[in-house]
């Protein structure tokens, strides 16, 4: 038996040799999140008396290589069961039910506690940075954070705002002030499949869309990622 396991454990030096030459694909994570609201709660800023904290409910992340021909190489989507500043669950307003397409069912069934779902989606990221049109992170993290009362799990140095890259991609910034994440895909004409708007997955989809199509079209350089 020992040649045997000696032969056995020489071929399993070799695939792990193998599988740690294999080459790790440079990525980025194009993310969205979609927080409570009310009607008019944005024009408030959230301040009047019966506007809810705005706390995360829906994280949509996309990974995008870096590389090639700058592939889609996965999608996250998780919903996040939103509460108040006592751990009491926010009930979902009818407004952001038509907004967003978000139901109690949705959160009663599928929710994850805060904590937990920004674990998943670090995991998912496998430690690339994060982009969103803007800065979704103040909520995701920030916001959603204090008010549960956790600690971040993602440091702010993570994340970056995607709308430098298509400043650095050449679009007007008079465009870039009247352009949400859901309409940019189509206002670079680039063909996709239905998206949703105010999903947070499809919203970052949109992104990703554009972004892929900006380097495929030599307009958008992917160094530019690390760069910025």
């Amino acid at each position: 038996m020992a040649p045997l396991v000696s032969e056995l454990r020489h071929a399993l030096n070799i695939v792990a040799t193998a599988t740690s030459r294999v080459p790790t694909v440079k990525t980025a994570i194009i993310f969205d999140c979609e927080f409570l609201c009310l009607e008019g709660s944005q024009r408030r800023y959230w301040c009047a008396a019966h506007d809810p904290d705005p706390v995360i409910a829906q994280i949509g992340a996309v990974r995008l290589g870096l590389e090639d021909d700058f592939p889609l190489l996965g999608t996250h989507k998780a919903y996040v069961r939103p509460i108040d500043r006592f751990g009491r669950r926010y009930a979902l307003d009818p407004f952001f039910t038509r907004l967003t397409g978000i139901t109690e069912e949705n959160i009663e069934t599928e929710g994850r506690a805060l904590g937990e779902a920004l674990a998943e989606v670090d995991r998912f990221s496998d430690g690339a940075r994060f982009w969103s049109w803007g800065k979704d992170e103040m909520n995701m993290m920030a916001i959603s954070c204090y008010v549960a009362g956790i600690q971040p799990s993602i440091p702010a140095t993570r994340f970056d705002n995607a709308v430098k890259l298509l400043i650095a991609a050449g679009m007007p910034i008079e465009d870039l002030a009247r352009t949400p994440s859901n309409k940019l895909a189509d206002y670079y004409g680039v063909e996709h499949p239905p998206l949703q708007g105010h999903d947070a997955l499809d919203d970052a989809l949109s992104v990703t869309y554009t972004l892929q199509h900006l380097m495929k079209a030599g307009k958008l350089r992917p160094d530019v990622f690390d760069r910025l």
